[in-house]
């Protein structure tokens, strides 16, 4: 296979930031004051202290348009903002900056116009929460680290912003603790994500002992000008694969992921659709220059970009949560974002089918969670049907999802899922055509489950649970879905008009050279078309034309059962990484108690056990002693006299 050549990348050197543009560490002070203010002031704050949090939110969405529109006025989009010197220990230097170019520009807006949006969706989804405050803490508290994860101007700096998210997502999947599903959910993800971190903070060690520093200025200077083996920059990408898998939920550590929905829905809007579960993404993306270096690496990230879709796709067949199923579409989705982005000029790609899944997957969670309200929070969609003329708003903005995630012409899925197709195909050799065809395939599949989905929930008859009472959302709830809706259709279509967007990340992600490609883009789109009717088609002669049971059958295929299990891979990874680990910690404990404790309290016991038999010669009496004199002269003349004799 002949690699896709790069152009329009620029050598990487921002500059100093001066004006409106150095600025940006604002947009991490709004939503942090936020959070730490809502914490501090405890229940005097809960009236105010939503509305608070969901202004600072929206205010950080306004300041970041600010700066958009400021960046885009400047020649060179890159620019550098030193804050302080963070860890100044002799010669070792670090100092904390922030980095504002067209890539972490992107996920700014996103963070914070879909995190605006859903902060005002949970004014009217949490508004009889008792501990709604604590919500919107942990809200404005994940905005914050998620800024900073893609704000930070060297991968030290990103990781506590890494860090940050985690530690916000465990909060907030956990919010509802009382329950044991949920607690349980966010120690599997807090434990998944643990696993991951350990790959990035290794990572950041072999670049520091191999470069001397982690900003990402010198580490991609150093990797253009041959600082960086071709070995070396292999482990890093390998090393920065395994954390970004454990906080996008690709395989293997994706199982975390469909757990965390035991979060109130918003969470699942904003983890799984713009924010925690695209930083692995993000941070694939900005290491472009060292995955240049490293082909192999790569070329696995496309690999696992490739089994993750197929595990999603096939494993959101088989459920009737509607919650889970778009947990596993977005497992999915992300597949196709990793698939691209370890494609050589295509992570322009994989950025811009990031940025239209934030819109309709965010869309179609928060319609989940419109339809939850107005369905006694059940989540089971067989105990729901023909909702389309109850919720007459809910419908029409999950459709608008559905047919963005299903590719429908000229809808934001249409745009973005067709050219990963297309640059997987582009790809040429045996590597084009299995990515190519598994990732058309793949699309055929997600129409068959997403309009499945579409037909138990609002089609058919009336499946509702004795004393429901379905009934459509408040404004506070239904005007954020509309405004999601919005771009989920028209998204992709401004996105694209004229190649804005990928001209517009073209200086830090480089571009596709001029490429033959192996399929025509509008072979590549009648294919994708023709998948979507065939998944469609089918899913409408299972769920459309045939009564949907209120119960589960007793008895299902093993391919169903495998899917409703993860395809066991839950019980894999228990069996691989979790009983090992177990029995060592026993075996361990073990040989730490039976050996180490053993042998010092042994030598303890030995001690004193000595020390009390010898105390009894003290017994006081001076006769006592004295006969102990005479035994001891005794022994002691008997040894001379047998020393004599024995000359």
């Amino acid at each position: 296979m002949t690699p896709i050549a790069l152009e329009g990348i620029e050598p990487f050197a921002p500059v100093a930031a001066d004006g409106v543009l150095a600025t940006p560490w604002l947009l991490l002070l709004l939503p942090a004051a936020g959070a730490l203010l809502l914490l501090l002031t405890g229940r005097r704050s809960d009236g105010w202290g939503p509305y608070l949090a969901t202004g600072l939110c929206g205010g950080a969405f306004v300041w970041a348009l600010v700066l958009f529109a400021a960046l885009r006025g400047e020649a060179d989009r890159s620019v550098d903002v030193a804050l302080w010197s963070w860890v100044p220990v002799g010669g070792f230097q670090v100092d904390l900056g922030l980095l504002l170019d067209p890539l972490s520009m992107v996920f700014v807006l996103l963070i914070t116009g879909v995190g605006t949006l859903i902060h005002v969706y949970s004014l009217g989804y949490m508004a009889h929460d008792p501990r709604k405050r604590q919500f919107f803490a942990y809200l404005n508290l994940f905005v914050a680290a998620m800024l900073l994860l893609v704000l930070g101007d060297s991968y030290l700096a990103l990781y506590v912003g890494w860090e940050g998210v985690g530690l916000a997502s465990y909060l907030l999947i956990s919010f509802y603790y009382d329950r044991h599903s949920a607690a349980t959910a966010a120690k599997k993800a807090f434990i998944a994500n643990r696993v991951g971190d350990v790959g990035l903070s290794l990572a950041i060690m072999v670049m520091f002992a191999t470069l001397g520093a982690t900003t990402f200025t010198e580490v991609f200077g150093a990797a253009e000008e041959g600082g960086l083996s071709t070995g070396a920059a292999t482990a890093i990408g390998l090393l920065l694969l395994l954390g970004a898998c454990g906080k996008s939920g690709q395989f293997p550590l994706h199982t975390w992921l469909p757990d965390a929905m035991e979060g109130p829905t918003p969470v699942s809007a904003l983890i799984h659709a713009a924010t925690m579960v695209t930083a692995g993404v993000y941070l694939i993306a900005r290491s472009t220059p060292l995955y240049e270096l490293a082909e192999t690496a790569a070329l696995v990230v496309s690999i696992i970009g490739v089994i993750t879709l197929v595990i999603g796709c096939v494993i959101g067949c088989a459920y009737d949560d509607i919650k889970k199923v778009l947990a596993y579409s977005t497992v999915s989705q992300i597949g196709y974002m990793f698939l691209a982005v370890g494609i050589p000029g295509a992570a322009a790609v994989a950025i811009l089918h990031l940025v239209t899944h934030g819109f309709f997957k965010a869309c179609m969670f928060l319609s989940a969670g419109s339809v939850m309200h107005g369905m006694d929070d059940q989540v089971d969609m067989r105990r729901f049907g023909a909702l389309r003329k109850e919720m007459p708003v809910t419908f029409a903005c999950m459709t608008a999802g559905y047919l963005a995630i299903v590719g429908f012409p000229f809808l934001s899925g249409f745009y973005s899922k067709d050219l990963i197709i297309e640059v997987a195909f582009d790809q040429r050799g045996a590597r084009g055509w299995i990515m190519g065809t598994t990732a058309l395939v793949a699309a055929g599949v997600t129409a068959f489950y997403m309009t499945r989905l579409m037909l138990m929930t609002f089609f058919g008859r009336r499946r509702w649970t004795a004393g429901v009472h379905p009934h459509e959302s408040p404004a506070s709830m239904t005007g954020p879905m509309v405004l999601l809706a919005v771009g989920a259709v028209a998204g992709g279509f401004l996105l694209t008009r004229g190649d804005a967007f990928l001209e517009w990340l073209t200086p830090v992600l480089g571009t596709e050279g001029e490429v033959d490609h192996l399929i025509e883009p509008v072979v590549v789109s009648l294919l994708t078309v023709v998948m979507l009717v065939l998944g469609a088609g089918t899913a409408y002669l299972l769920y459309g034309r045939r009564a949907v049971p209120m119960s589960p059958p007793v008895a299902v295929s093993p391919f169903t059962t495998a899917a409703r299990n993860n395809l066991y891979l839950d019980a894999l990874n228990e069996a691989v990484l979790m009983r090992p680990g177990q029995y060592l910690t026993r075996a361990l404990v073990f040989f730490d108690r039976r050996g180490i404790d053993g042998a010092v309290s042994g030598l303890a016991a030995g001690v004193g056990g000595g020390s009390s038999r010898l105390r009894r010669v003290q017994t006081g009496f001076v006769r006592s002693y004295a006969l102990s004199v005479f035994g001891g002269a005794t022994l002691v003349l008997a040894a001379l006299v047998v020393a004599r004799a024995g000359v």
